[in-house]
């Protein structure tokens, strides 16, 4: 029961702004408790259990929120009301994911682990509404932006022939870092500054001593 009313993610805000997020964590728990048929239609739910979902639910919703539903005991009643009130962010959400999708270019990040976290920002809110983006379309969307400059380096990574994006981005961020290793070694001692090594005095005139 301890673990039914600990805090176990951020509560559903009044507003409704992560609803989308909130709903899969809920699910999650719910199913991780073994009451995750209690938000299903035509259930057959235990009362007992039914109890420990609202319970569960209630403890991770808005004070707000709490007092506007107080009078539902169904877990799956409240499900659907939270779902018709709130389900709406996706069109608010989709729109503004598929801007930045179709913006998303690797040259525009100093560094390949901010294009690597936006691009998986993203691909998430792109799932939250249900559009599905796959490998293929993060290799074709890396390999599509990078800066002209690299343009041969591009198309050896795409001969390569990687069917996983995490196996592109892992290469790109070992030669991102060898590349910065090497860019550290010179700047610590640029190119000329090593110092010859000493010549052998030799001293010519006349020496002290006999013979």
């Amino acid at each position: 029961m301890s673990n039914l009313t600990k805090l176990e993610f951020v509560a559903l805000d009044i507003t409704g702004k992560n609803y989308l997020s909130w709903v899969l964590d809920a699910e999650i728990h719910l199913n991780a408790n073994g009451l995750g048929d209690t938000i299903k239609a035509e259930n057959k739910a235990s009362s007992q259990e039914k109890a420990k979902a609202m319970i569960f639910l209630r403890h991770h919703l808005h004070e707000g929120l709490k007092m506007e539903y107080l009078t539902i005991k169904d877990p799956l009643v409240l499900w659907n009301n939270l779902k018709e009130r709130y389900d709406h962010q996706k069109t608010v959400i989709l729109p503004k994911a598929r801007y930045e999708w179709m913006h998303l270019c690797l040259q525009d990040f100093k560094s390949v682990s901010e294009y690597n976290s936006a691009i998986f920002r993203i691909n998430s809110q792109l799932k939250l509404c249900r559009e599905k983006v796959t490998d293929e379309d993060m290799l074709e969307k890396t390999f599509s932006t990078f800066h002209a400059s690299n343009v041969l380096l591009q198309q050896q990574y795409r001969e390569k022939g990687f069917k996983k994006y995490s196996e592109l981005i892992s290469c790109l961020l070992v030669a991102e870092q060898n590349n910065e290793l090497l860019m550290k070694n010179h700047e610590s001692r640029p190119t000329g500054s090593t110092p010859f090594p000493e010549a052998n005095v030799v001293v010519n005139g006349p020496t002290r001593g006999r013979g």
